[in-house]
């Protein structure tokens, strides 16, 4: 198995490619020792690993965040051998309980929401995926759009500038209805 990295954007982020897919269509993100233990082996083993500060697990990628202390010279290597390891074994990724702890996404009748969660989906979400991330809607509220950053997207620096100067404008071309976008923590 060999397993490629990518940069992200978030200097704190790293993105782990295995080569297989991981979570079909589904996504993880694990942000304590605690939550890992509980839901995903994977994180659990990764989080075991001084400096690891978040997981995020998706289709065909892993983003790991380190602590601020940590360095990607120490951590790197650390990382792809506890990755290799848990994929050589076929352990479980996630437990089937965190996705069920999640709830069903909310079905929506407002046309200007239903419109939203396409364009996030077939042109945001992409996009995103590609440095690391993953953008999920929160809500819609008086013409302003609440947006949810997970993976590299979490805490990045230029995810700023991404939500105003792309998303946001984006938006606003195609649904008028939005006045501004705002990330939620």
């Amino acid at each position: 198995m060999f397993i490629q990295t990518e940069q992200t954007p978030n200097p704190a982020s790293l993105k782990f490619l295995p080569g297989t897919i991981l979570l079909e269509n589904r996504k993880a993100e694990f942000t304590t020792q605690e939550e890992a233990e509980r839901y995903s082996p994977l994180a659990e083993r990764l989080f075991r690993i001084e400096g690891v500060a978040q997981i995020f697990i998706a289709d065909d990628f892993v983003t790991v965040t380190k602590t601020q202390e940590a360095t990607w010279e120490n951590l790197k290597a650390l990382v792809m051998t506890a990755l290799m390891q848990h994929l050589t074994f076929v352990e479980p990724l996630v437990h089937e309980e965190f996705f069920k702890s999640q709830g069903d996404k909310p079905e929506y009748e407002d046309e200007i929401i239903i419109q939203i969660i396409a364009l996030l989906d077939e042109r945001v979400r992409p996009a995103v995926a590609q440095d690391g991330g993953d953008i999920e809607f929160d809500s819609f509220v008086d013409g302003v759009l609440y947006l949810r950053m997970r993976g590299a997207c979490s805490g990045c620096p230029s995810s700023t500038m991404t939500l105003k100067s792309g998303i946001e404008s984006m938006m606003k071309h195609y649904i008028p209805e939005v006045l501004s976008v705002e990330a939620v923590l």
